[in-house]
């Protein structure tokens, strides 16, 4: 299917970090090298600081090299939205794509995107992350609703939440096509050249949480597994690398309780993108002991360097990892996970898995992806 001549983004970019950012980029990216003319429209405040959970909000790493990125848009700013709705509506992109993960941007992105369609030339194409959020609050679905009502078609990424748009909206195009392989970390090292690289034991085995630090992901369950006896007293251990997005002291009071200060090592800086491999290669096996999920861009990074994987049976988070074959899908809870990872070890699956991995990432192209979206705004 040819590509769209002019297509613009419009969602989190450099010099913003993180996971949205990173996804847009690379999405982008993929756009030109097809053939398109595409940018990114960005934010110049994409959340207030009161809102916002980490350290900061921005990236310390040099821009993406050939990707236009204009800062223009403000989430909180209607006088803005306005303004921006009707610079790309004039300028008449064949395509817009916007990311949505949170109904706190729906007044924004959605009055953005009422503006952009009075064209009536360009296709609005939204890739869902979540249309239900994890961390629900009052309000969400009507602000979900708002969002869902004006654009023309949509991308989910997981099932579980094309299951949950067909709840918002049952006539509008909408596709699944599963979350692409982050293949923008570099290649995969050695697994003693990466210990190297963190100041890790090159004797001992690794278990690696990876991602900000939400209460839905986890960490407290995985915690938890390694207070068990077995799992504590395996020589095995836990690298935790992410920043915190909530309070971490309950996370610390298990470890505590537990006696794991020399099981549990807590790297808790925002990860930037040219560590991602040194974390990952150093693992054996990763681990996403979530509560809750629809899909997930560390399964991505993963299978991006071959990595066997643990995940909790919740959302659309098995519909990547295949049982026993990429990994273990187990039940959320620490006596399942623990379980799991010492069966991991004890079979020496790892060989195994990881070369599961390397023919089942390539089903994760973004090729793929941009296939889905034109398909929808076709």
């Amino acid at each position: 299917m040819p590509v769209p001549e002019h297509v613009i983004l419009i969602g989190s970019a450099y010099p913003l970090r993180g996971g949205l950012a990173t996804f847009n980029e690379r999405l982008v990216r993929e756009y030109i090298r097809l053939g398109s003319t595409a940018s990114i429209i960005t934010f110049k405040l994409q959340y207030p600081s009161i809102l916002f959970p980490g350290k900061t909000q921005y990236s310390t790493e040099a821009a993406p090299d050939g990707i236009p990125i204009q800062v223009k848009l403000n989430s909180v700013n209607p006088l803005n939205w306005l303004t921006l709705g009707r610079h790309v509506r004039n300028l008449r992109p064949d395509l817009v794509i916007v990311k949505y993960w949170m109904p706190f941007m729906a007044p924004c992105l959605g009055t953005v995107c009422r503006i952009i369609r009075k064209n009536r030339h360009t296709k609005v194409v939204s890739v869902i992350d979540n249309i239900i959020p994890h961390e629900k609050r009052p309000g969400d679905r009507i602000l979900s609703s708002y969002f869902v009502n004006s654009v023309d078609g949509f991308v989910a990424m997981s099932k579980s939440v094309m299951a949950d748009l067909e709840g918002f909206d049952s006539r509008k195009p909408k596709i699944w096509c599963p979350h692409p392989l982050y293949d923008n970390f570099g290649d995969a090292i050695s697994k003693n050249e990466a210990k190297k690289n963190l100041g890790l034991d090159p004797d001992v085995r690794y278990v690696l949480f990876f991602g900000f630090i939400r209460d839905y992901k986890g960490l407290d369950l995985l915690l938890e597994a390694f207070g068990t006896e077995t799992l504590k007293n395996s020589g095995i251990k836990l690298l935790v690398a992410g920043e915190f997005y909530c309070d971490p002291a309950p996370y610390f009071e298990i470890i505590k309780r537990h006696a794991l200060e020399g099981v549990v090592i807590m790297s808790n800086d925002f990860i930037p993108d040219s560590q991602v491999v040194n974390y990952f290669c150093s693992a054996d096996v990763v681990v996403q002991p979530y509560k809750s999920a629809t899909q997930s861009g560390v399964t991505q990074i993963a299978y991006h360097f071959d990595k066997p994987m643990i995940i909790s049976d919740v959302g659309g988070l098995a519909e990547f990892v295949p049982h026993r074959k990429v990994g273990y899908v187990v039940n959320p809870d620490p006596g399942s996970i623990a379980s799991s990872i010492l069966e991991y070890f004890s079979e020496h699956k790892e060989a195994e898995f990881s070369a599961n991995a390397a023919v089942e990432k390539q089903k994760y192209s973004w090729g793929r992806m941009v296939s889905a979206i034109n398909e929808v705004a076709k």
